[in-house]
């Protein structure tokens, strides 16, 4: 190469069509919130802070002399496991054991599903008018178009390749019920359009029974073009082991499988095996169930003293909440009291009044923050 010449290359910055990530805005109301005298109630973030329960460790245990490589598949024993809680927990036996696919975590597991499932430039994949911000970054991801709206009347006639539903939502909290889920099934059907379904937060339905895409009362037992997407994060307290699974459709799944075996994109043995704990026991999900509840009824009321509106947050792990003014204004007055919220545009152009208050602090911090939203 002569002096003069210059390398020549078509890569491009994935990041730069990617949006802004939103938690790196929240800088100055953190610094903020965190002089406090008593310290930042951060509840900007739903990250688990209890303890990981002795029987899903012993699992872990149980996996770690294990040297060779694990099957992308997962064990036959996990898979087992996973159908069998489906059926115990939610009500769904139409799920077969190759239909399950466990993944490093479900928020790897949505950032790719628009990719491996084909999509790409020319595709119109639909995502909730309030949003995991996830759902559109792996649209993107895959050069595919994000479309964003909650009722089906405002698609019309257009046949999207998938079409994501959350239920209950994050952050929202809003459960779908079956009549609603059943036309979506209907609509995507009539179309070929996939249906995928986060279910990240099924087990935490507080005021309204929440219901999976795969509940027979949804889908006729029929899981065709439909694919459920499971955290054992929320419920089990374990996003730090990244441990989730789809399950639903078995072309669907096989087609993910065969993706990912050729990515390497394998779940740890150990994470398998504490997962086939965690998915075995239901008496840990019931304590954990029980101490977000009770966070709730302290973080809800001190909340709506406070003089904000709680909408929707039927279920899940967030007050999506307003005080009927610009979101940013709102994380900065609550930052003032050293209580850092997620603001609602995070999720969207329609959150924009909002914020979410995750109940995911300790009991201290709920309570701390319940203190310091008591009128003067």
């Amino acid at each position: 190469m002569t002096e003069q010449q210059t390398p020549r290359t078509s890569r491009r910055a994935v990041s730069a069509g990617l949006p802004d990530f939103p938690w790196d805005s929240l800088t100055d109301a953190k610094a903020l919130a965190a002089s406090h005298p008593e310290g930042i109630v951060d509840l900007s973030v739903g990250t688990p802070v209890d303890a990981i329960d002795p029987i899903i460790r012993r699992g872990l245990d149980d996996g770690a002399s294990f040297p060779g490589y694990p099957a992308t598949a997962g064990t036959t024993d996990l898979r087992v496991a996973a159908v069998a809680a489906l059926k115990r927990r939610y009500g769904v036996g139409s799920v077969e054991e190759s239909a399950v696919l466990p993944v490093i975590g479900t928020k790897e597991a949505i950032a790719s599903v628009i990719s491996m499932l084909g999509f790409g430039p020319g595709d119109d994949i639909v995502i909730p008018e309030v949003a995991y911000p996830t759902y559109e970054v792996g649209v993107l991801l895959a050069g595919a178009r994000p479309v964003r709206a909650d009722s089906l009347l405002a698609l019309g006639p257009t046949r999207p390749g998938a079409i994501f539903i959350n239920s209950p939502s994050n952050p929202t909290g809003k459960v779908l019920g079956v009549e609603h889920l059943r036309k979506v099934v209907a609509w995507a059907r009539e179309r070929g359009t996939v249906v995928i379904s986060d279910e990240c937060y099924l087990g935490l339905a507080w005021d309204a029974e929440a219901i999976s895409i795969l509940d027979p009362r949804v889908c006729d037992g029929d899981v065709t073009g439909l694919l459920a997407v499971h955290s054992l994060s929320k419920i089990s307290n374990l996003a730090g082991y990244r441990a989730g699974f789809f399950a639903g459709d078995p072309d669907l799944v096989r087609e993910l499988l065969a993706v990912r075996k050729h990515a390497g994109m394998i779940v740890p043995y150990p994470i398998q095996t504490a997962m086939q704990a965690a998915l075995t026991d239901d008496a840990h999900v019931a304590t954990q169930r029980e101490r977000y509840l009770n966070r709730r009824v302290v973080l809800s009321t001190a909340v709506r003293h406070a003089g904000l509106r709680i909408d929707h947050s039927e279920a899940g792990l967030y007050l999506w909440a307003t005080r009927d003014e610009p979101c940013r204004n709102t994380v900065d007055w609550l930052a003032h009291k050293g209580i850092l919220a997620a603001p609602g545009e995070f999720y969207g152009p329609s959150g924009s009044k909002h914020v979410r208050l995750a109940l995911t602090a300790t009991d201290e911090r709920i309570a701390a923050a319940a203190a310091r939203l008591a009128p003067a």
